[in-house]
């Protein structure tokens, strides 16, 4: 092979030499790639305090470490104490919340398990972060592995190993060598030799790649040199005979190397030359018998990092099935660390990988580790003592299983999950950059070397599960770059630079999403950046040129691929969705220039471009983001809005620009003519500071109209309220519509602005024209706000001389304007005299009014021959006194003219500064809009702390003397006012309430709880005499109330309201009455009397129609004569209730005696419906034989005259038939229930048990494997399957009812130990002794045997003729296991016991003589399931029974 080199034929060779470019690229772009990484490194400690926000968990040193032996004589438990101090620092989750189980062991091979553990996925970034990794297949080592396989039967490739060469190995024992060129340097090795060792199971290349160490599949190791081709070494015991070599690794020591086989075992390999002899002496750093290591690490520093302080332990990181290691081999063998995972997939693959990165102002090396999907981090330090400090950065949380980890640097790693998918994540921001289908490599797994399958397979299962997803061999980083090892095939892969990144992009069209990953680098935002160097401004400027580049192309790719022409809608679409980009950039980038030229003039090409170019620019302007555009762009601008009629937006811009340079007449004259006057005004103001001309302008089109009287347009108002809020700002030194006037030109705005309003006439003035037009104007248009704006003024006006004398003499003008003239409404002249009351009150007040003005204010407010706008004149006047006006007016006048106007505000506002609450009453009780409000005023004068008693007492003495004002205003309101306040007077109020209908309506909201008033009545004491007063009016005045109000009543007494309504002749009152005495009878006997007067008059009458009233009196009393029967028969004995029953009957039957066959009365078919009614009633208290009995005695049916009476009997035999017949068809359905839940509880008893695995649970370990006689294996219902000493280590017992009992392990700890269920915790054992047969099995047996002794017969009833037959059947007695049992039953089906429901029904079916109403002989009720409230039962009708 050695003397064939390259036997590839010309279509290989061209393969090769299309790829040899990009390989050389890719080689010689490691060294530099090698150097940036560290160059990165030190930019990335520069700036790390601003970069790093890891939360990290010190880890505290241990006073003396752990020893190698103390290491490998621990027990591989993952719940041992390790050497860490505080095992909560670590943040390891107790508990599996991601635990899942698999059919077999056997079965749970690489295939892909997240969706049994899905966790929130990453977001999606690849739209922020374009194509992350460049990956390229290797065409000429791929070819060359092929044909190698083909033609001298080297074998599938098997390992691979990456330096400045690369190393395959095969499945026949060779190691192919390739150099950057991708051309075969070396073959080494035969495989006669490869039929002796096996495949090639892990290769080491070591760091100055003069060596190659290969380990064999079955066990053995060779050394080659690389520069000749030569074995140096051939090792074989250098560990156990008959485990494979998992790994082998070089350390930064060229004469130390470390191996792990599959044995789980791990040995120090150290090579001495010793006279030309070559040797190697073996060390065992870690046993498999203790543990089982299946991934090995040695920390790797590069040249640059060669005297890094941690070099010198040259450390090892070592990751068993349980927890990683990292000890340090030199200067002498000592542990540093051990690291539990926590849970974990079993089958899941350890990983470990290291990385020099920058932290706190130092670069030190970080450990990766992980297992399944958290992935933990580890920065180990050296400290000044010598010793090693290890703090934990913050973990990564995935959603997929890991198969490997590799850096890429220090921010930036790549992930490869079980399904074959890379994952670019960024570390620190825990982001996914990119994910990366690579099923095509068709990637070589190390499973048979973690099998040992070519030494027989003599490998723990545990090791073998895990090699299931080994690929260990078949992945190797280097120089930034990652090879991957396929069964036909070497890809690369590797990060691109930024500048690529936004190529690749623009390839794919993606102008957009191009420009806005460039702006991420701009702003150095963007993850995973490559090529960009140098400080941030010089960074900057290199992406911003580049961006301007594509911004070019972008602007001419939106010309070319603009849609036809003639399509103006799509046009305009396409523009508006590519031209705001631009914008933004351009605007982002401050390359103004270039967007108002270069661009500009692009975009002008096309008409519809140029439009949405302007468009887009209005946001920007008016957030004033924009200023400083070019006069044309600004021409254009307005041109354009102009066109479209946008008349509003144009008004904006305007306001937002810098219009010195446009033609200034041009553009008022546009604002003027459509009606822009903010936009004037911003002209005028800023264009020739003038500040007069607009105002003019506004009031030359105002005035006119007002002048007239008459009502302004829309518009007009519009400007009104534009020029008042314009004189506003120039008062208060603020420009319009926004900013503020240059602070030099402010005194002078103000004096030119206040020179212009207090003008004695205008400027083209007519004739006719009054003095001081643009005040009387502003009056006019809005007092209020005029005023308002004047106040506002005055405030910021300084205590200057002519600040002063401007103030009093617009003053003076106002005055003579408003008083002088009869035009202005009483609000009007209100506001201005409200305005002077204000500025007259203040401190510091310097102007001076005649206070005979405010007499004429009065006078002409208080006016009694003028009643319209009465509100609105005591509203005005109520204002001015509020402002501080009263100190103007003598106060007697003014309380006079008020009272005589009726302002009967302005009278309560005078009479509270005087104290005198009592008149206030009045003043609420004349005025008709307040009157209710009386007693919330009269309220809080009685209870708000702060008033004197005489004030009380007189306010309460008013009172008193308006009572039957105020009852009849609202009585409710007047009686909770005297029971809250006066409650002991209450009968003082009474007589003086005369009017018995004001008596009554009081009494009834005093009394009636219904009213709603809100007082305790336990607390008023009323006399029973205040109680039956109100009753007696209750008769007089509302009868038909009478019984609901004593229902809810209290405090009167039974004899004397009897009395009263009996001197009302109230007789279903009186019958009320006697049955709440207690006297049944009587009650009985005057509803009868009544019930027979009613029957009488609808027997004498004569023909009337079918609704008589008469007839629904019957109806209505016959009812309350039954409800009153039923209510009473509970307490009553048989012979008391027949007394009640049979009169009732016979006062129902005599009209119908007396009514012939041949002639039947009018009402016969209503009065038997009434008769069945009081038959059906009494049927549930009195015993149907007496019924019969007593209805066949009668005289009037003793001589054959039963017909009469067939269908009330044939009413009452149905009734009870169809009651049989229910109770009947309820007990069947209840015993087939109940038989179909019995069964299904013996069924889920005796079911079987199916494990969902073959290996225990908590010790993870198959339970073949441990064979102590005394141990069991326990299997619960949920699948999960223990050891029993492994439950009883965890105290998984909980004890029930004096039994102690198994819960699972998993389940428990899932649920926080809280809703431990009594059925989870029912178990079956693989050996089981009848002792411990304790389950649902005796409740089942229990049960049974407790139902044998319930009797239920389900057509048990006894004859007709013998009433009084009694069954021989014992009630069943349950001992207390057996009501225990039952009770388990019941709580089991969570609601009524279908038992509790069969017994009540055999118990009422087995008493004396049975019968569906049995009241006769009972109490009133006993304990049964069917008279409690909640029991409900949905029932169907008896069958329909053919003749």
């Amino acid at each position: 092979m050695e003397n064939e080199p390259d036997h590839e034929n010309v279509e290989q060779s061209l393969c090769a030499k299309t790829t040899e470019e990009e390989l050389n690229k890719s080689f010689s772009l490691e060294a530099s790639l090698s150097k940036f990484s560290y160059i990165d490194l030190d930019k990335e400690l520069e700036f790390k305090n601003d970069l790093i926000d890891d939360k990290e968990f010190d880890i505290p040193q241990v006073d003396t470490p752990p020893t190698l032996e103390s290491i490998l004589n621990e027990t591989d438990d993952e719940d041992e104490s390790f050497v860490l101090e505080d095992p909560t620092l670590l943040n390891i989750d107790t508990i599996d919340s991601h635990s899942y189980d698999t059919s077999s062991v056997a079965s749970s091979d690489s295939g892909d398990r997240t969706n049994l553990k899905r966790k929130k996925r990453l977001p999606d970034s690849f739209s922020l972060h374009g194509s992350v990794m460049r990956h390229s297949l290797l065409k000429g080592i791929s070819a060359q592995i092929v044909s190698a396989a083909d033609k001298v039967d080297a074998g599938l490739p098997t390992a691979i190993a990456v330096s400045s060469l690369i190393a395959v190995g095969t499945a026949h024992g060779l190691a192919l060598i390739f150099d950057q060129n991708q051309a075969l340097r070396l073959c080494l090795g035969s495989t006669s030799v490869g039929g002796q060792y096996g495949a090639i199971s892990a290769l080491s290349i070591n760091n100055d790649c003069s060596r190659l160490l290969c380990g064999f599949a079955k066990g053995q190791i060779t050394m080659w040199d690389l520069a000749s081709g030569k074995l140096l070494r051939s090792i074989t015991d250098a560990h156990p005979p008959g485990t494979a070599i998992l790994h082998i690794k070089f350390t930064d020591d060229p004469t130390l190397a470390i191996c792990n086989d599959s044995g789980g075992s791990v040995f120090e390999l150290t090579f001495k030359r010793v006279m030309g002899v070559r040797t190697c002496e073996s060390r065992c750093l870690f046993s498999g018998s203790k543990g089982e290591v299946c991934c090995i690490e040695p920390l790797h520093s590069k040249p640059d990092l060669k005297d890094h302080p941690i070099t010198q332990f040259s450390l090892l990181a070592m990751a068993s099935l349980t927890k990683i290691l990292v000890i340090g081999l030199k200067p002498s063998l000592k542990v540093w660390m051990t690291f539990p995972y926590g849970r974990m997939d079993p089958s899941s693959v350890p990983l470990l990988a290291w990385h020099f990165v920058a932290a706190h102002n130092s670069v030190n090396p970080m450990l990766a580790f992980c297992r399944g999907d958290v992935v933990h981090f580890l920065l180990v330090k050296r400290d000044e003592s010598g010793a090693i400090h290890v703090t934990k950065q913050k973990h990564l949380h995935l959603y997929y299983d890991l198969i490997n980890f590799t850096w890429m640097n220090s921010r930036t790693v790549v992930l490869l999950d079980s399904a074959e998918k890379l994952h670019v994540i960024d570390r620190q921001t825990q982001e996914e950059l990119e994910t990366v289908e690579i099923s095509e490599v068709q990637l070589v797994y190390n499973s048979s070397h973690f099998k040992s399958l070519a030494t027989g397979g003599n490998v723990s299962q545990a090791l073998a599960l895990v090699g299931e997803k080994a690929c260990y061999q078949s992945i190797s980083s280097y120089g930034g770059q990652i090879f991957y090892l396929g069964t036909k095939s070497v890809y690369v892969m590797m990060l691109r630079s930024w500048r690529e990144r936004v190529d690749h992009l623009l390839k794919q069209d993606c102008l957009t999403e191009a420009l806005a990953l460039a702006w991420s680098f701009h702003e150095g935002k963007a993850k995973a950046v490559v090529g960009l160097s140098g400080d941030a401004s010089k960074r900057k400027a290199v992406v911003a040129d580049r961006m301007v580049e594509i911004l070019f192309h972008y602007t001419d790719r939106a010309l070319k691929k603009c849609p036809d022409q003639g399509k103006i809608q799509v046009m305009e679409q396409h523009f508006q969705d590519m031209v705001p980009v631009i914008v933004d950039y351009c605007l982002l980038l401050q390359r103004k220039d270039l967007l108002f030229s270069q661009m500009y003039d692009k975009l002008s090409e096309n008409s519809v471009a140029k439009g949405v170019f302007l468009e887009c620019l209005e946001p920007y302007i008016l957030s004033d983001k924009l200023v400083g555009i070019t006069p044309q762009v600004m021409k254009d601008l307005l041109v354009h809005f102009q066109d479209k009629k946008l008349m509003e937006n144009v008004e904006a811009l305007i306001v937002h620009m810098d219009i010195t340079s446009l033609d200034i007449q041009q553009v008022v004259l546009m604002c003027w003519e459509n009606h822009l006057y903010d936009a004037m005004i911003y002209v005028y103001n800023r264009g020739m500071n003038e500040f007069i001309s607009p105002m003019e302008k506004l009031f030359k089109v105002i005035a006119p109209p007002l002048n007239a009287g008459k009502t302004l347009t829309d518009e007009q108002v519009v400007m009104g309220n534009k020029l008042l809020v314009y004189i506003s700002c120039c008062l208060a030194g603020r420009a319009y519509p926004l900013g503020d006037i240059p602070e030099d030109l402010v005194p002078l705005v103000k004096n030119q602005v206040f020179e212009f309003l207090i003008r004695l006439h205008s400027a083209e003035a007519s004739p006719e024209e009054e003095i001081y037009p643009y005040v009387r104007t502003l009056l006019h248009f809005d007092t209020r706000e005029f005023l308002n704006v004047l106040a506002l003024t005055f405030e910021d006006f300084k205590n200057d001389k002519q600040a002063v004398e401007y103030q009093q003499r617009i003053v003076d003008i106002l005055l003579k304007v408003m008083v002088e003239n009869s035009d202005f409404t009483p609000s009007q002249v209100g506001c201005l005299f409200t305005f002077l009351a204000r500025q007259l009150a203040k401190p510091d007040n310097t102007l001076f009014v005649n206070r005979t003005l405010f007499d004429q204010v009065l006078e002409f407010l208080c006016s009694p021959d003028d009643d319209s706008r009465h509100s609105e004149r005591q509203q005005v006047l109520l204002e001015l006194l509020q402002a501080g006006g009263i100190v103007q007016f003598e106060e007697s006048r003014l309380i006079h003219m008020a009272e005589k106007a009726e302002f009967y505000q302005i009278c309560e506002f005078m009479y509270e500064r005087e104290h005198q609450y009592d008149k206030i009453i009045d003043c609420y009780l004349r005025d008709p809009l307040r009157e209710e409000e009386v007693f919330n005023y009269i309220h809080n004068i009685l209870s708000i702390p702060g008033h004197s008693a005489e004030e009380k007492q007189s306010v309460w003495q008013k009172a008193m003397d308006h009572i039957e004002e105020l009852v009849s205003l609202k009585p409710c309101k007047a009686a909770e006012l005297v029971a809250t306040h006066f409650s002991e007077q209450i009968e003082t109020v009474i007589n003086k309430l005369e009017n018995q209908l004001l008596l009554f309506k009081f009494l009834r909201s005093l009394l009636d709880p219904r009213e709603g008033i809100h007082v305790n009545q336990e607390l008023l004491q009323i006399s029973p005499c205040i109680t039956e007063q109100f009753i007696e009016l209750l008769c007089q005045f509302s009868p038909t109330q009478v019984i609901e109000t004593l229902q809810v009543l209290e405090g009167y007494r039974l004899e004397e309201t009897i009395q009263i309504t009996q001197k009302y002749q109230l007789h279903e009152v009186t019958a009320y009455l006697l049955e709440k005495k207690g006297d049944v009878h009587g009650a009985f006997s005057i509803m009868l009397k009544r019930l027979q007067s009613k029957l009488q008059e609808i027997t004498h009458q004569g023909e009337t129609t079918r609704e008589d009233p008469s007839l629904k009196d019957v109806e209505e009393t016959t009812v309350e004569t039954i409800a009153l029967c039923q209510r009473n028969s509970h307490n009553l004995n048989q012979q008391q209730r027949e007394a009640l029953w049979f009169p009732l009957l016979e006062a129902m039957m005599a009209p119908q005696k007396l009514s012939s066959s041949a002639t039947p009365h009018l009402h016969s078919e209503a009065l038997k419906s009434l008769t069945m009614q009081v038959l059906n009633s009494m049927a549930a208290f009195i015993a149907l034989p007496s019924i019969l009995q007593r209805i066949l005695q009668d005289p009037v049916y003793g001589k054959g005259k039963l017909g009469e009476i067939q269908g009330l009997i044939l009413g009452m035999l149905d009734t009870f038939n169809y009651e049989q017949t229910l109770l009947e068809t309820t007990t069947s359905l209840l015993n087939q229930d109940l038989h179909w839940s019995l069964c299904n509880l013996r069924a889920s008893i005796t079911k079987g048990l199916n494990p969902k695995q073959d290996y225990c649970s908590i010790c993870l370990q198959q339970y073949k494997r441990r064979q102590e006689t005394a141990d069991e294996i326990i299997v619960f219902s949920c699948g999960h399957l223990y050891h029993s000493f492994c439950l009883q280590n965890k105290e998984c017992t909980i004890e029930i009812e004096g039994q102690t009992r198994w819960t699972c392990y998993k389940c428990s700890s899932s649920y926080k130990a809280g809703k431990l269920s009594e059925n989870s915790s029912e178990v079956k054992k693989g050996r089981i002794t009848p002792s411990q047969m304790v389950s649902n099995i005796e409740l089942l047996l229990i049960i049974s045997s407790s139902l044998k002794l319930v009797k239920m017969s389900p057509s048990c009833h006894p004859s007709k003729g013998d009433p009084a037959v009694k069954k021989a059947t014992s009630e069943p007695v349950l001992d207390p296991q057996q009501i225990q049992a039952f009770d388990r039953l019941c709580r089991l089906y969570r609601g009524s016991s279908r038992l509790a429901l069969l017994t009540e029904l055999s118990q009422s079916r087995g008493s004396e003589s049975y019968r569906p109403f049995s009241g006769s002989q009972s109490g009133p009720a006993s304990h049964s399931i069917f008279q409690n409230e909640n029991f409900q039962l949905q029932l169907i009708p008896p069958p329909v029974t053919e003749d």
